[in-house]
């Protein structure tokens, strides 16, 4: 299994909890850093704030963040060099076909819908986990 750092990118603190809460209870063991919102999350990947640039092997990223929409977090980590190759992961409540059909063509990898039952949404957060860390190749 891959062991790169995850950026979970993700304004609801219970959204959070159950996401960090799946990955533990599968026994993922990636490093989780945790963006409450979009201007956080640049911040985080590309240095700012006398930072150093991160490079996760995968992004969570919500739709409906405050400060910067996910779309513009999206728009940024895929038109800058460093940032493009990185697998995101829309994880949003949303599901407007506008918003799966914006988040592909602004380079997202997966459109995935929030389920609100929690037994659905550890195994939606498994499964993308199995997939994204344990099988894909990541760049």
């Amino acid at each position: 299994m891959a062991t790169g750092s995850i950026l979970l990118v993700e304004d609801n603190e219970d959204d959070v909890y159950l996401t960090l809460r799946s990955f533990e209870r599968h026994h993922f063991t990636n490093e989780i850093n945790v963006a409450s919102d979009g201007e956080e999350a640049l911040d985080y990947l590309f240095g700012r704030n006398g930072k150093k640039m991160v490079h996760p092997m995968l992004i969570l990223l919500d739709l409906n963040l405050p400060k910067m929409s996910g779309m513009e977090v999206l728009q940024a980590i895929k038109q800058t060099k460093q940032t493009s190759l990185i697998p995101v992961i829309i994880l949003t409540s949303s599901r407007e076909e506008q918003d799966m059909i914006k988040g592909y063509d602004l380079g997202a990898n997966n459109f995935l819908c929030k389920p609100v039952d929690f037994v659905k949404f550890v195994d939606v957060v498994t499964k993308l986990g199995n997939y994204w860390l344990a099988l894909n190749e990541p760049v």
